[in-house]
Formats: structure tokens, sequence, C-alpha cells
């Protein structure tokens, strides 16, 4: 009877021995995963930072450039209406026709220029918008990958299999929307997302 139980017991110890090594060993992976998914969103993050502010930047420039085509072409009618009330000698009808085109010139050049600038201030707000994406990749990995490190602790502790078969859920998951992140695919979950938000 004695040795019967110490077969058992050391067959038991055997297998625990097994699964808390199984287990130590998907959190190691898992972790040196997250680490290095934490570093390219990190970098992601400085770099959607620095977009939202150029883009910030250059909508400010685009509105400095509407102000001033609203100056140049309040002035164009202001001299327009001089012109028509008190240009009565033929070199004050040349000098205000000459200030006219020239306002009518800058004016036409700040279209011109605020046309480029709303371009240019689209594409960081494109380029903010691209790098959210795989933003919320690599945060939705981040979740998951934590909750199996947390489940797979539970598993060492408790002994029970199938919590590593859910964390092992948990690590598809996450893996999957890291490599998403890495590898810039265009998968984003919008509902999980919106809830989360």
């Amino acid at each position: 009877m004695e040795l019967d139980e110490k077969i058992s017991e050391a067959v038991e110890h055997g297998s625990e021995s097994r699964l808390n090594s199984v287990v130590a060993i998907v959190v190691a992976l898992t972790a040196t995963f997250m680490a290095v998914a934490a570093v390219k969103d990190g970098n992601i993050g400085q770099t959607m930072e620095r977009a939202q502010a150029k883009s910030v930047d250059t909508w400010a420039y685009y509105q400095a450039k509407s102000t001033k085509q609203s100056l140049a072409e309040a002035t164009l009618t202001q001299l327009s209406v001089l012109q028509l009330t008190n240009a009565t000698t033929p070199e004050s009808r040349a000098a205000l026709t000459q200030l006219m085109a020239q306002y009518t010139e800058q004016a036409k050049r700040y279209e011109r220029e605020k046309d480029e600038i709303k371009t240019e201030a689209e594409g960081y707000e494109n380029s903010y918008e691209e790098l959210n994406l795989h933003d919320d990749q690599f945060d939705l990995s981040d979740a998951a990958l934590s909750v199996s490190i947390a489940l797979c602790g539970v598993t060492a502790l408790t002994r029970k299999r199938w919590l590593l078969v859910v964390a092992l859920g948990f690590i598809a998951f996450g893996v999957f929307f890291g490599v998403a992140g890495f590898l810039s695919w265009q998968v984003h979950p919008d509902a999980l997302m919106a809830w989360l938000s």
C-alpha cells in the first residue's frame, strides 16, 4: 500500500512539475513578445504625437493664410470703392488700379497656398489615423497577453490544465494583433475598440 501511494505521489508531482515548466516557458515567451511590442507601440505613440502636432501647426498656418486672404480681399473692396468715389485724376485712377491688381494677385496667391497647405495638413491627419490603427492593435495585443499571463499564474497555482488552454487562446489573440501591428495589416476590430473607448 505504501509503495502505491509513493508511486502515485511521484507521478502526480512529476505531472505538476511538467505543467509548471510549460507555464513558465509560456509566460517567458509571452512577456518577451510583450516587451518587443511595447517598444514598437511606444515608437508609434511618439510618431502619432509628431503627426498630430504637425497637423495642428499646418492647420494654424492655413488659418493664417485665410486671414491674409480675407484682408487682401477686404483691402481690394475698399480700393474699388475708393476708385469709384474719389479717383478723379488719371494718375490716382492708375495708382488705385495698380494697387487693386497687387491685392488681387495676393488674394489669388493665398488661395493657391491654402490649397497646398490643406493637402499637407490632411496628409498629417491621415498619417495619424493610420498610426492610430496600429496603436490600437498593440493595445489589444498588450491587453490579451496580460490576461494570458494572469491566467498562467492561476494555472500554476491551481494546476487546472483547462486554464492553460484558455490562456493559450488569449495568447493567440494577442500575438495575432501584435503581428498585425508589426506588419501593418489593416485588421481592426471596430466593435471591440468602440466598446473599449
